[in-house]
């Protein structure tokens, strides 16, 4: 290769380079900060990580659905638990954090959750290849359901005392699972989630089941200060 070669070739690449703009964070919202934001016909609590404007290359996104007593028009309500609880509490994130709050009465639906996924990716710089989903107890139902429903959307879920359809769940087998239940849990009992994790097993999917002895339905607690959650999650990637 000639000197003239390798001189175009490098403006070439930096050409290249200068063509992907940073990333631009959206009106109303703030990297390293978690705020309330509406998209479309749904509000939601949104953390983008404090580098987010700085980097180019795609963050992973992960999508949490509350329980049902967190349902309703108070947002404040979607931070008691879980991830969005976290953030407030100062834990950094290095994925972008989607919270969403159902209507009074409301329970998530695929289709729903979709579209949602659909938006998020057209506004932010998603990895395509890194959406995940976690949620808890009416929030785990809807992870299993759209997991089921759309098994394109996610690399991975983490449902935390939910729910599915067993006969649905082998539609999901390309979707690995990290669950997790309390064993005296009397709200949403063992047996329901277990039966899901035996369906996709047994359609070849892989799935990890962590059972917490004398826990009764608030499971979750102990499953967001798993250690070995956040990097699992990470870990994830659709081929």
């Amino acid at each position: 290769m000639t000197r003239r070669e390798m001189t175009l070739g490098s403006a070439a690449l930096l050409a290249g380079c200068a063509s992907t703009p940073l990333p631009v964070v959206p009106a109303g919202l703030a990297a390293g900060e978690q705020r309330a934001w509406t998209l479309g016909e749904e509000r939601l609590w949104l953390w983008l990580p404090p580098e987010y404007a700085q980097r180019r290359e795609p963050w992973p996104l992960l999508v949490f659905l509350h329980g049902s007593g967190e349902r309703g028009t108070d947002l404040e309500k979607v931070k008691v638990h879980g991830p969005p609880m976290r953030v407030g509490q100062g834990v950094r994130y290095p994925l972008i954090l989607a919270s969403p709050q159902l209507e009074e009465g409301g329970d998530w639906n695929p289709d729903r959750l979709h579209r949602l996924l659909g938006e998020l990716k057209a506004r932010l710089n998603v990895d395509p290849r890194r959406c995940l989903a976690t949620g808890l107890s009416r929030g785990g139902h809807g992870v299993w359901n759209w997991a089921s429903a759309y098994p394109q959307d996610l690399a991975a879920i983490a449902p935390v005392c939910g729910y599915g359809d067993p006969a649905k769940v082998p539609a999901m087998r390309s979707v690995p699972v990290r669950a997790y239940h309390g064993d005296a849990d009397n709200i949403v009992p063992l047996a329901r989630q277990q039966a899901c994790i035996d369906a996709l097993r047994a359609a070849g999917g892989q799935a990890s089941f962590t059972i917490y002895p004398g826990v009764n339905h608030g499971s979750w607690i102990p499953a967001y200060q798993d250690p070995e959650l956040l990097p699992w999650l990470l870990a994830q990637h659709q081929s």
